[in-house]
């Protein structure tokens, strides 16, 4: 391919010798190459809602009327099919939302509720005498299994992106100078399958938007954005991205332009860097879409509401892990004859100081030798200091840390009010006073036990990305980031990765 075919200007003439490349394309477009993911997904869901409808049967044979019975097994596949139509005509089989963020899960389950309430609506203006606790049961049951079947489907997926399949193929449209975060982006959620392959740049940017060849790797500099269905032919793209700054509605205009008729997607990048989805809402006012930003969630994260879930849940835990620390209080007692626990001073909401427990886990004379130990640190200027491999630490101490047993006591620093289940990493003090401004954020909410650096790499993640996930946790508040957050530690626990 030519430069000047890679550099053709956008025109009608040029959208129209897009829709001529569309009818050209050898290779499928997204659609087509997710099809077979797309039945895989249908079939799973078929399966789902025959267990839910096998168990209801089952269920309720015994407990009701032979003629109730026998309208429930009528209305079955009635409500199958009901079911099926919902999941489709609410967007449950959008295969954009294939393996990635919540939109699937949440179409799912309304187009399920949007099926219970038709199915029972018109099983009572016909009659029917279906057993109504076996209705529920049905549309209850399914509606887990649709969900549980999706999420193990969405693993699946996960698993071929790593290896390289399923890719989505993307030519980024703008400022070199704005790719490297959003290549970044896409490599710390690599499960997604957005691949950049290459970039155009704008009109604007001319020769000082070329890459440099040291800031990205793998990607091609595909000439200016005069050119990108050309350009997207010659790297088989899949979608066009226009990046963070190149919001102007005449490009992307000209670009849609461009891409009509070649089954090549078209998504923009906003200017919102690590605002979570919740607090972003947009409107349109006389072809002007107005994105609102609502205000950071740190005020809830450190409310009432999730106070309270901590002392209940923190109590729980305690009753459950009691048997795993007092093993666990023996072995290091025994192991050395010295403390079982060891109180470091860190610092908490608002920069209040706090004694943290923990089973220790190094030399009594771990204090000490710190000092010397920090001098060998493979980071110079680090602010967080940590070993991969701590002399300090005892054999007893690495197979505690490995499995974050040493970390249970801080359940009761929970229940204390010093600290929370969820949370950013609790600093020492001495870590506080090097943060820059931005980094005091961390400390407006109470530390945690657990959040999204544990369950991310635990402590293989570089500092800076720690912190970065810390800010976003602070901003972006939600019970249900807590909750997911939960449960994806129990996981991440059980790996030895970052724990050390």
């Amino acid at each position: 391919m030519t430069e000047h075919q890679l550099t053709a200007p956008i025109t009608k003439h040029s959208a129209g010798a897009a829709r001529g490349i569309s009818r050209e394309r050898t290779r499928p477009d997204l659609n087509r190459k997710l099809l077979p993911l797309l039945v895989v997904v249908v079939v799973c869901d078929g399966l789902a809602l025959g267990v839910a409808a096998a168990g209801t049967l089952a269920w309720t044979a015994g407990g009701e009327e032979v003629a109730v019975w026998s309208d429930s097994i009528a209305l079955i596949p009635w409500a199958m099919l009901a079911w099926f139509t919902c999941l489709a005509t609410r967007g449950a089989y959008t295969r954009r939302d294939f393996g990635g963020g919540t939109e699937e899960f949440r179409r799912v389950t309304r187009a399920s509720l949007f099926a219970f309430a038709l199915v029972g609506t018109a099983a009572f203006l016909l009659h029917n005498h279906v057993s109504r606790l076996g209705l529920w049961l049905f549309f209850g049951s399914g509606t887990v299994l649709l969900l549980v079947m999706r999420y193990a489907v969405r693993k699946v997926i996960h698993r071929l992106r790593d290896r390289g399949l399923l890719q989505i193929r993307v030519v980024a449209v703008g400022a070199a100078g704005a790719l490297p975060d959003v290549v970044a982006a896409f490599e710390r959620v690599s499960y997604t399958g957005y691949s950049i392959v290459g970039v155009c740049r704008s009109e604007s940017e001319g020769e000082a938007g070329r890459i440099r060849p040291d800031s990205v790797r793998g990607v091609r500099e595909l000439g200016t954005v005069d050119g990108i269905v050309a350009a997207c032919e010659a790297v088989e793209a899949d979608m066009v991205l226009a990046l963070p700054g190149l919001e102007s509605s005449d490009t992307l205009r000209k670009l849609g332009w461009a891409l009509e008729g070649t089954s090549i997607g078209l998504a923009v990048v906003p200017s919102l860097l690590d605002v979570a989805g919740p607090r972003i809402h947009m409107r349109r006012v006389e072809g002007l879409a107005l994105v609102y930003v609502d205000e950071p969630q740190f005020g809830r994260a450190g409310g009432r509401f999730k106070r309270t879930f901590d002392i209940v849940v923190g109590t729980a835990l305690i009753a459950l892990a009691s048997p795993v620390m007092l093993a666990a209080a023996a072995v290091v007692k025994l192991y050395d004859g010295g403390p079982v626990l060891y109180r470091q001073e860190r610092s908490g909401r608002n920069g209040e100081h706090f004694s943290m427990l923990k089973f220790r886990s190094m030399s009594e004379d771990a204090d000490e030798r710190r000092a010397e130990l920090i001098d060998s640190m493979a980071e110079d200027g680090q602010v967080l200091f940590k070993l991969r491999d701590d002399p300090r630490v005892t054999p007893v101490g690495r197979f505690l840390r490995r499995y974050s047993i040493d970390e249970l006591p801080q359940l009761f620093n929970v229940i204390r009010g010093e600290m929370s289940l969820v949370g950013p990493r609790p600093p020492l003090p001495e870590e506080v006073e090097c943060y820059p401004e931005e980094m005091h954020r961390r400390l407006l909410v109470r530390p945690g036990l657990t959040g999204l650096w544990q369950v991310s790499g635990r402590s293989d993640l570089p500092f800076e990305e720690a912190v970065r996930m810390d800010l976003y946790y602070v901003d972006n508040w939600s019970m249900t980031t807590d909750m997911v957050l939960l449960l994806k530690t129990a996981r991440a626990v059980l790996t030895p990765q970052g724990a050390y």
